[in-house]
């Protein structure tokens, strides 16, 4: 079975404003020769028009006119490149503190997370937020890129001084793989090629990390779980008799003749075939979208979950979450939402706000537990209909839900179940 077939890494970076972010993609980008002729003239050209004195990589990744106008990151701008051994997804997420929501919504789906420290100003408040941040949604591998050693002259005692500082703080967190490289986006020190000025530091460059980073194992491949997104009856002649139950495996790994039940019905039936759009499978797992037939004629809907009878998610209406929130408009204690869990829909109600987390000092705040945007907190929650649901650390996608405001439609939060 081999998992590691054309494997997609996603990353996310996330850092202090003007700690390089952007300048580091674009020096990723460059260096292993992933961008255009055409692209790289129009930002010399654009470098020379704003009288810099060398090329503005960050230019490559701000898309949005008014961020190459204030020369910051606003929104989640992806960007796709590959290599010969990977092909990558980056979330390039904004370092303002206003802009939290944003980093949530990019590390989400995230295996590895560049958090971007300046060399001279060491670990600072958002550092610790965006830590906190990969530490809540589980982003498995972290990489702490010390950035501007260049401005600190390359000194060794700078970087160990940021390593040790941060190792402290990720003690507290759930962090489970943690790697240090000093790099200089701006130079390209320690990005894509080893770089002269850093004999002191052994490891490996930013870009051999990942492309060598074990991912394969970052889905959960034992507990198996494919919410229905959609069921195929195309009613032709042809296909007369075809029933299929589409959708993306949040987990386990599926085979033809696979005892498996549905929920919440609770019938049980064997898995005929799985289809896919280049053709039939005899297995399939995470995070492929496929077509399951059943033998049995069972109602199956959108929001049913099929699982293996002897492994079954939780199913409640009482949920503990721990919620990131987006909204201009406090969450309301009592307050009515709709949420959005994997291909489900329900509505609930917030029961109880228990506290309110300090990212500063990771102190639960019980007093004042109002929760405004970019607060995250925990909460308890009843909804109208059973969830099929696990824990959030147990797999990433039957763990997580949205919440939408019912009279504006907008994303108000995010949350991971407990």
């Amino acid at each position: 079975m081999d998992y590691q077939s054309s494997e997609l890494l996603r990353f996310t970076t996330a850092g202090s404003v003007d700690d390089g972010k952007s300048t580091l993609i674009g020096r990723m980008l460059y260096d292993s020769k992933s961008i255009f002729q055409d692209q790289m003239e129009a930002i010399e050209a654009s470098s020379l028009r704003r009288g810099e004195s060398e090329v503005n990589l960050a230019l490559l990744t701000d898309g949005l006119k008014s961020e190459r106008e204030q020369g910051i990151t606003i929104d989640v701008a992806y960007r796709y490149f590959s290599t010969p051994k990977r092909k990558f997804i980056i979330a390039d997420t904004p370092g303002h503190i206003q802009y939290t929501r944003n980093m949530v919504t990019g590390a989400s789906t995230a295996n590895v997370a560049l958090v971007l420290v300046d060399a001279r100003n060491g670990v600072v408040e958002q550092t610790r937020r965006h830590a906190i941040i990969a530490s809540l949604l589980q982003i498995p591998h972290l990489v702490v890129c010390i950035n501007k050693m260049d401005l600190v002259d390359y000194n060794e005692a700078a970087y160990e001084t940021i390593k040790e500082d941060f190792e402290q703080f990720a003690a507290k967190l759930d962090v489970k793989d943690v790697s240090f490289i000093p790099i200089s986006a701006l130079k390209g020190d320690n990005v894509v090629h080893r770089s002269e000025h850093t004999s002191w530091y052994e490891g490996p460059t930013l870009m051999y990390y990942l492309e060598n980073v074990h991912i394969a194992s970052d889905h959960n491949f034992i507990d198996t779980r494919l919410p229905v997104q959609y069921v195929i009856r195309p009613n032709t002649d042809e296909f007369h008799d075809y029933r299929g139950y589409a959708g993306r495996i949040a987990g386990g790994v599926m085979k033809k003749g696979d005892k498996v039940m549905v929920l919440p019905s609770g019938f049980t039936s064997t898995i005929k075939k799985i289809d896919t759009i280049d053709g039939e499978l005899e297995e399939a797992f995470p995070p492929q979208s496929v077509t399951v037939l059943l033998e049995d004629d069972i109602d199956v809907s959108r929001g049913d979950m099929i699982v293996r009878e002897n492994n079954q998610p939780e199913v409640e209406q009482d949920l503990e979450v721990m919620v990131c929130w987006f909204n201009e408009k406090p969450l309301q204690p009592r307050g009515k939402y709709t949420i959005m869990h994997t291909t489900q829909e329900a509505r609930c109600i917030v029961k109880e706000v228990r506290y309110r987390l300090d990212i500063n000092s990771l102190h639960r705040d019980l007093e004042n537990t109002q929760i405004k945007m970019n607060d995250i907190g925990r909460i308890v929650l009843r909804t109208t209909k059973p969830l099929f649901f696990d824990a959030y650390r147990k797999n990433r996608i039957t763990g997580s839900l949205i919440f939408v405001d019912e009279g504006t439609n907008e994303t108000v939060g995010a949350g991971m179940i407990i």
